[in-house]
């Protein structure tokens, strides 16, 4: 496997190395969804289950924040989820309109199945980068989720205006 050299100060194009980002996160999530496809799972029923792992307790409403999706989006998938026997609605007290979410014994097996299939792709791609090269791809991805964080924001303002 040839890996391309770096471009040079004078011809990185930062079009490209988006591209080759979003190329790079389709493969990748391509083959996790194979992995999690192999486990009964789909990418959307994947993050759901690994989310609750993170914290029970939520609302659907706040979930669906969490996973980026409206609360409508969420609303059928977490049907089939309670469905299955993967996650459990709990009345919360003094709210009538909400439920709390739980993942029933079933659902963190599955969950703890996927997150080790995820941590096993992870480890042999990105973990077997170099510890510098790791290191410096951190600093990067935080500077550049800074930026984008920010033109959301700017972004969002604009359109409220």
């Amino acid at each position: 496997m040839t890996v391309p050299s770096p471009a040079t100060d004078e011809t990185v194009d930062p079009l490209r190395v988006w591209f080759r980002f979003i190329r790079l996160h389709r493969r990748a999530v391509n083959t996790i969804a194979i992995e999690l496809k192999e486990l009964g799972l789909s990418i959307p029923q994947f993050d759901l289950l690994s989310t609750l792992t993170e914290r029970e307790g939520l609302s659907q409403q706040e979930l669906a924040e969490r996973l980026y999706v409206t609360k409508g989006n969420v609303s059928g998938l977490l049907d089939r989820m309670v469905e299955a026997g993967l996650v459990e609605r709990r009345p919360i007290p003094g709210d009538r309109r909400s439920n709390a979410l739980y993942l029933t014994d079933k659902g963190r097996d599955l969950a703890e199945r996927g997150i080790a299939a995820q941590r096993a792709y992870v480890t042999r791609t990105l973990g077997s980068l170099p510890l510098r090269d790791l290191a410096d791809l951190e600093r990067i991805v935080l500077a550049w989720r800074e930026k984008a964080r920010a033109e959301e924001d700017a972004t969002l303002a604009k359109a409220q205006a």
